[in-house]
């Protein structure tokens, strides 16, 4: 795997992690078969089957983390505290099957957490190399597209499960492009960036905190908005259970839209 393209402000803790994570996901690639990556070898702390891939990339990151002396709040891991004012939310390997099929769309994600506000968020895509780094209310040098309207948007969805296929359609029958790629924390950064004009989950609550953390901070940082669809608060409890279905648009006026569609 190619070394994340950090530039010299993110916060080192940030920069460690990504780094590991990165170094980490790509001894994986080479000693282990598409098999052996993707086979559940334990439940994580937010309930959910951890694979393989994940388990070794969360790994290198807690060993970062003690090198840097903050905090962790994990999906795999849970809470880390190691008794620092700093807590990085992250999300190892966002897009675990992805990464173990080996489809290129994964990445690692982390937000620097103080007092219980995100400062700092990073994104790194594994593959590639590519880095998306925003700071809380700091605009960033990319820019959300700016679309107002749903119809002819091209949106990011995550794929329709059982109870939310109407809505699913709903959005997609107004959108120009649909595109379902599985990697939320990606998703979201293409908003930012204004590649794509929103990203949405349909009300399936899905999306865990780690999933959205560093959305919260890059997504307003280049001019768009986060929200839940339900109009949950965003919070950052070392309960896992917490669930959000995550709207990531290029502007309120999309957003709201997307959930007045979604709503019906």
């Amino acid at each position: 795997m190619p070394q994340p393209q950090l530039s010299d402000d993110v916060h080192p803790a940030l920069a460690d992690a990504a780094r590991a994570a990165s170094a980490a996901y790509g001894r994986a690639r080479s000693l282990h078969t598409r098999l052996e990556l993707r086979e559940e070898v334990a439940d994580g702390a937010d309930g959910t089957p951890t694979m393989r891939v994940d388990r070794i990339v969360e790994d290198a990151i807690l060993e970062s983390i003690h090198r840097s002396r903050v905090n962790l709040l994990s999906e795999e891991a849970g809470f880390v505290d190691n008794g620092s004012s700093i807590t990085l939310v992250i999300d190892p390997v966002d897009g675990s099957a992805n990464a173990a099929f080996g489809v290129p769309l994964s990445c690692f994600a982390g937000a620097l957490v103080e007092d219980g506000t995100a400062k700092e968020a990073l994104t790194t895509w594994f593959d590639t190399g590519r880095a998306w780094h925003a700071r809380a209310g700091v605009p960033t040098s990319f820019r959300t597209t700016g679309r107002t309207s749903l119809d002819g948007a091209s949106v990011c969805m995550m794929r329709p499960k059982t109870g939310t296929q109407d809505a699913w359609l709903r959005i997609a029958n107004r959108a120009d492009r649909i595109r379902v790629l599985c990697t939320t924390c990606l998703e979201t950064m293409l908003v930012a960036e204004g590649t794509v004009d929103a990203f949405i989950d349909p009300g399936s609550d899905t999306h865990r905190i780690m999933d959205l953390a560093t959305a919260l901070v890059t997504v307003p940082a280049a001019g768009g908005v986060l929200v839940d669809l339900k109009g949950r608060p965003f919070t950052f409890e070392p309960d896992l259970t917490h669930r959000w279905s995550g709207v990531a648009a290029a502007t309120p006026q999309l957003a709201e839209e997307l959930i007045a569609t979604v709503l019906g």
